[in-house]
């Protein structure tokens, strides 16, 4: 019974997760697409951390595959290097999420 519980704690657990990551991803492309426009997007930029609830997030234009431009830290998310936050999102130039961790 209570290797039961546990597995259902645990998948629990994991769908809040990937729920969570899924509104990353989706906020990551709305801000991608809003700032598209404005921003030089082929150098990776970071394109800034989410709010509220998805505060641990940051959103950066990557490569997909990476380049060595991606790896600049003048390129990736101040938040994210210093651990003001602990997620990232990349989404591509046309502001499609591919990654998430």
């Amino acid at each position: 019974m209570k290797k039961l519980f546990f597995v259902a704690a645990a998948a629990l657990l994991l769908a809040g997760c990937v729920q969570v990551e899924d509104r990353a991803k989706l906020a990551c492309e709305e801000l991608c697409n809003k700032s598209r426009l404005s921003i030089n997007m082929s150098n990776g930029p970071c394109l800034g951390q989410l709010t509220g609830d998805l505060a641990d997030w940051v959103c950066d234009v990557a490569h997909d595959p990476r380049q060595p431009v991606d790896n600049l830290a003048e390129n990736q998310c101040p938040a994210f290097r210093s651990g003001a936050a602990h997620h990232f999102v990349e989404v591509d130039e046309g502001c499609s999420a591919f990654r998430a961790g």
